[in-house]
């Protein structure tokens, strides 16, 4: 027979497990913050002195394939996926196009869900080859949005701002060509929740999952 001793042991043992089992759940049903390039994902709990501190995508003004002025207010309050590419690209850029065109699909009849692609040519991507390769692509205006403007914002967005450009946090290297295919996901707060290789069709499916929690969480 079990003592009485033991019991209280044992029972206090399952109760620990139980309450961490549950502040497990609880984590696997919110995702995360990402506050660097090194992706380190970050529970930080509501009213804690870090949340006033999370990582936000800094501000920008930029053009997009309507010639309509696009900053960080067309996108407050929305749930967006950035990325970066250019419209002459031969390589990850027409896999980066055919996943964004999944999320344009998906959540076409949704406004609270927006995309929002960075030419990383702006030299050579203006307004009207931005046009050009929206129309070729089936790319609806206002639910996403094809942007060009000043190189040095664009650049510096992509490697402070999205922490999209792996090769600048090992070379340092500003004068480099920007060439991820990173799809980053956005909370309304302009705050990191995930990312993800936009050329992976199973990788497209995890992020559509990500979008269906943070929806919830927004409705909180």
């Amino acid at each position: 027979m079990m003592k009485p001793t033991n019991k209280l042991f044992f029972t206090v043992i399952f109760v620990v497990l139980t309450a961490f089992s549950c502040n497990t759940d609880i984590e696997k049903q919110s995702l995360p913050f990402f506050n660097s390039a090194v992706f380190t994902p970050e529970w930080i709990a509501v009213g804690s002195p870090e949340y006033t501190r999370i990582h936000k995508i800094a501000p920008f003004k930029l053009t997009n394939q309507d010639g309509d002025i696009i900053t960080n207010e067309t996108y407050n309050g929305k749930i967006y996926v950035a990325d970066f590419f250019f419209a002459t690209c031969p390589g990850i850029c027409p896999k980066l196009e055919k996943n964004m065109s999944v999320l344009q699909e998906k959540y076409l009849h949704d406004d609270s869900i927006k995309l929002l692609s960075h030419t990383v040519m702006p030299t050579r991507d203006s307004v009207e080859v931005l046009k050009e390769y929206a129309i070729k692509n089936d790319i609806v205006s206002g639910k996403w949005n094809l942007v060009t403007g000043d190189k040095e914002m664009i650049y510096d967005l992509a490697r402070t701002s999205y922490f999209a450009d792996e090769d600048f946090v090992k070379t340092k290297d500003e004068n480099a060509f920007i060439h991820t295919e990173n799809f980053i996901l956005v909370d309304p707060k302009g705050r990191i929740r995930g990312v993800y290789n936009g050329t992976i069709s199973l990788e497209i499916k995890r992020l559509i999952r990500h979008i269906e929690m943070l929806k919830k969480e927004s409705d909180l």
